[in-house]
């Protein structure tokens, strides 16, 4: 038995890292997850039934508004009601602070339409079904919303637009609680290869590494079992 059994969530981008860590570590205590992805059909679908809880994936791009709409009410087609909504999914590529140039509007443009505007409308298309269970959203932004750090300037700004949002909800839309998990730099599938800012992290961290997908699932579970 566990301490969130009946629950019911939807972890966005958990096909690989966060999102994965997440989606295990909810169904670990009862918890029935939507597991979902933009593109990663076959990694997501063997994780959701991987799951020792009842749970389902289902393919969504959350930058596109109607098929947020959709990931939605295919939960409550499913599983009648939902409890919880992790908005993890996000997008950045690497450009150089200093190169303004180089930080094109389609990367800008692309940045925040995952990031910011995805994770709006997956938020407004779930809202009144988290209303009626009391439920709780959890945001995955970053510390680069915080300070300048991060892959991108477009990043920082993204980021820096969901810790507004997460404020601004968590003000104003009781019952239902919101929360963020502002990370630093995690080892991910989509980091492997930034071998050099791993390094310089793990030069300022006490723990001499980044942040792994399970330190942020943790995070992300007292945000959700904390009421």
């Amino acid at each position: 038995m566990g301490s969130l059994d009946g629950k019911i969530a939807i972890v966005t981008g958990s096909s690989s890292g966060i999102g994965e860590a997440a989606a295990r570590s909810l169904a670990a205590e009862g918890v029935s997850v939507v597991v979902n992805s933009s593109s990663s059909v076959e990694a997501g679908t063997a994780i959701a039934e991987s799951l020792p809880t009842e749970s389902i994936y289902v393919q969504a791009d959350i930058a596109d508004e109607e098929q947020d709409k959709a990931l939605v009410a295919q939960t409550l087609d499913r599983f009648g009601k939902l409890d919880i909504l992790v908005n993890n999914a996000g997008w950045t590529t690497r450009v150089d602070h200093r190169d303004h140039e180089a930080l094109t509007n389609d990367i800008l443009f692309k940045t925040m339409e995952i990031n910011v505007y995805g994770t709006w409308w997956l938020t407004r298309a779930a809202m009144p079904a988290l209303q009626e269970t009391e439920g709780c959203i959890v945001n995955v932004t970053s510390i680069a919303g915080l300070r300048p750090l991060g892959s991108s300037l477009a990043y920082g700004m993204a980021k820096a637009a969901l810790n507004s949002l997460t404020e601004d909800l968590a003000r104003y839309c009781g019952p239902v609680r919101t929360n963020a998990v502002a990370p630093g730099l995690v080892a991910t599938p989509w980091t492997e290869d930034w071998d050099d800012l791993h390094a310089g992290t793990a030069a300022i961290n006490p723990l001499k590494r980044s942040a792994t997908p399970e330190d942020c699932a943790q995070a992300i579970m007292a945000c959700v079992t904390n009421t």
